[in-house]
């Protein structure tokens, strides 16, 4: 299936009668629950909601419990005037599991939701069976570009707003052959689906953070889990080259290149991301 046949299936709505989970004082987070088998954890960069996944983990949810939710202050999850620490951020997924019961799941992380997948795996190691970061926001020498790159979003967020904020950032997240596959109405489409997922101020918020983001590279050394560093050969922030440099830090660690992919894989190729993704825990739950 096309990245433009499977954009046309993408879903936004929520489920109006999903319950939330509790999981600091104040804090309730959407979330959905999908398959049974092994569980399969997504964590939302800050443009996206957990919704979104559905398209693109329908595969996996055939045998596996594929688990999506809303960030505290974005989506349907508890708003809040100060966007959670990235401590926070992290202890949210865990206290997610602890109510659906999940002793430990693989997390799949994308853009700068790789930072949060990185922290649980550091601070949780043994509810951390495995990682796939996909377009890391993580570098072999840091990431001053991913900064670069933000602070020019959020100028021009702040400046001219959001439908310019997608003109601004479309090109550069999408690779070159998706582009010229969606063509002016995909653009124009998909714009309608960006303005609906949020809002300037939880985008504000998510971005200000991403910010504030710890990437220094010697941080992944201390990560046990078995790691899938999965990145687009078009992707703007990392390179094939710098994705092995990435992957050979992680003591588990090893890497994928997408073709033709940009910097957000699994919207390119998602029958091929979630079998990279399936790959991941037949491999760890074989050795188990």
């Amino acid at each position: 299936m096309s990245a433009s046949e499977t954009l046309d299936r993408l879903e936004l709505w929520y489920h109006e009668d999903a319950p939330r989970v509790q999981t600091r004082d104040g804090v309730e987070l959407y979330y959905e629950s999908r398959g049974e088998g092994p569980a399969v954890t997504t964590l939302n960069n800050f443009f996206i909601t957990a919704p979104t996944w559905r398209v693109f983990t329908e595969d996996l949810a055939k045998d596996h419990r594929v688990v999506s939710y809303d960030l505290c202050n974005h989506g349907q999850s508890s708003h809040h005037d100060k966007e959670p620490t990235w401590e926070e951020h992290a202890e949210d997924v865990i206290r997610l599991l602890d109510a659906l019961e999940i002793e430990s799941t693989y997390l799949v992380g994308t853009s700068i939701s790789t930072v949060l997948a990185r922290d649980v795996a550091l601070r949780y190691p043994d509810r951390v069976k495995g990682l796939v970061l996909a377009g890391p926001a993580l570098g072999p020498r840091g990431m001053r570009r991913h900064r670069q790159i933000q602070r020019a979003w959020l100028l021009t967020l702040e400046n001219h707003g959001m439908a310019a904020l997608y003109g601004h950032l479309y090109p550069e997240v999408f690779g070159a052959d998706m582009n010229e596959e969606l063509g002016t109405p995909g653009f124009l489409g998909l714009r309608e689906s960006f303005l609906a997922l949020t809002t300037a101020e939880d985008l504000a918020n998510g971005l200000n953070l991403a910010l504030r983001a710890e990437t220094d590279p010697e941080l992944c050394r201390r990560i046990e889990a078995p790691t899938v560093i999965v990145v687009g050969d078009d992707d703007i922030l990392l390179s094939p080259t710098g994705a092995a440099e990435l992957a050979d830090i992680f003591p588990n660690g090893r890497h994928v290149i997408m073709p033709k992919a940009g910097h957000l894989p699994f919207i390119d190729d998602s029958a091929r991301f979630q079998q990279i993704v399936r790959e991941l825990v037949e491999e760890v739950e074989a050795n188990g």
